[in-house]
């Protein structure tokens, strides 16, 4: 049954952000948006609701048109692509996307000041990813093969423009930030979970699809996997393992791709990192010192426990480790789940500044917490 509180969320998000508000000019972030079709996509599986079906649709044409395009006070204009209006709407990914921040991007030769940074414009690579991964549900979902297409060749931009130059020993690494026109890095280090989350979208978009060849991005991409660190005390970083472990486990179940040494590598990290979050006690905080939509990536990522259980045939002698095991001590931390969700349900604690500052992403986040399939889910 659809939770009321995930549908009247979403219902106040369409409307506030310009989707069904045809007064509104629209509001777009990326990374709220992905999570957004996601959600749309849930409901219409759940109740084979046409309105959400619909809404999803519209979501990926504005966000296409909106961030696919330069900023309004841009003297540049257009697809970021460069291509015509008409080309550009066929293919209109290949430019990538915006993120959807407040301010411009930094120009050529000012400083870094890595507070402002936050709020400056430009393009992610991981946001990227997470969009790639909505396009993908949407062709699960709708059956409409157009998705997929644009989903690869926004992979094929994001690899060629992120990818650092290789140095003399053949090391290469991801930018975590690029202008918005891909043309210059604007934070030079890299994300620790952007291979990891290259790596497993690509293996999504290949599996079954010979029209689709990431096999060269798939191979770097693995090097860049081997011998890393995936271990982080932040409740976003760890929710976003817990859902990669789910992911590479539906890969390495139907033989589409993965690596197997690498699943109790992500389980030991998520395990790792909940002890290191739980001991920092920063549930215990008030709402005013808390940031919702963090808390909502850890609580997603708890809900993945229950798809790697039932990915487990076959997977629990995989790589170095017992995975079944590993996933049984994964369990014991399911209830954080049921505890945020319960904390945030409580209108008191959506009133203070830090929630009303991330409404948009705090308010997509806790629906896709309260209802997690679309997200989630292994198909359609």
């Amino acid at each position: 049954m659809l939770d009321a509180l995930a549908s009247q969320l979403m219902n106040d998000f369409a409307s506030r952000t310009g989707l069904v508000a045809k007064d509104r000019p629209p509001k777009r972030y990326l990374w709220t948006d992905a999570f957004a079709v996601f959600n749309y996509l849930g409901f219409f599986l759940e109740h084979r609701d046409g309105n959400a079906l619909v809404r999803a649709r519209e979501l990926v044409v504005q966000v296409h048109r909106v961030l696919g395009k330069h900023r309004p006070d841009d003297p540049r204009q257009g697809w970021l692509s460069g291509l015509g209006e008409e080309e550009g709407a066929r293919h209109p990914t290949v430019g990538g996307f915006r993120i959807g921040k407040s301010l411009p991007e930094r120009d050529p030769g000012v400083a870094l000041d890595p507070e402002l940074e936050w709020e400056r414009d430009g393009q992610y690579f991981h946001y990227l990813t997470k969009w790639m991964q909505a396009l993908r549900r949407m062709t699960e979902v709708s059956g409409d093969p157009v998705y997929h297409r644009w989903a690869a060749e926004l992979a094929k931009t994001a690899q060629a423009r992120f990818t650092t130059p290789r140095t003399s020993d053949g090391v290469t690494g991801l930018y975590w930030k690029m202008s918005i026109d891909l043309g210059r890095p604007q934070v030079f280090s890299m994300g620790q979970h952007d291979p990891l989350d290259g790596l497993l979208t690509f293996q999504e978009l290949q599996a079954g699809r010979d029209e689709v060849d990431l096999r060269a991005e798939i191979g770097a991409l693995a090097k860049l996997c081997t011998d890393r660190s995936w271990e982080t005390a932040d409740p976003l970083g760890i929710g976003g393992l817990l859902c990669d472990a789910l992911r590479l486990a539906r890969l390495l179940a139907t033989g589409t791709g993965g690596s197997p040494d690498l699943l109790p590598e992500l389980l030991l990290a998520s395990i790792h990192g909940l002890d290191s979050f739980l001991r920092q006690r920063s549930l215990e905080l008030s709402a005013a010192s808390r940031l919702a939509f963090r808390e909502f990536g850890l609580s997603i990522g708890l809900h993945a426990i229950e798809g790697l259980r039932a990915n487990l045939d076959g997977l629990s002698t995989t790589g170095t480790g017992d995975v079944a095991e590993l996933v049984k001590i994964l369990e014991r931390y399911e209830d954080l789940a049921v505890g945020i969700e319960r904390f945030w349900r409580a209108p008191k604690n959506r009133k203070g500044a830090t929630w009303q500052d991330h409404r948009d992403i705090n308010e997509v986040m806790f629906a896709t917490s309260l209802a997690p399939a679309g997200f989630l889910g292994g198909g359609s």
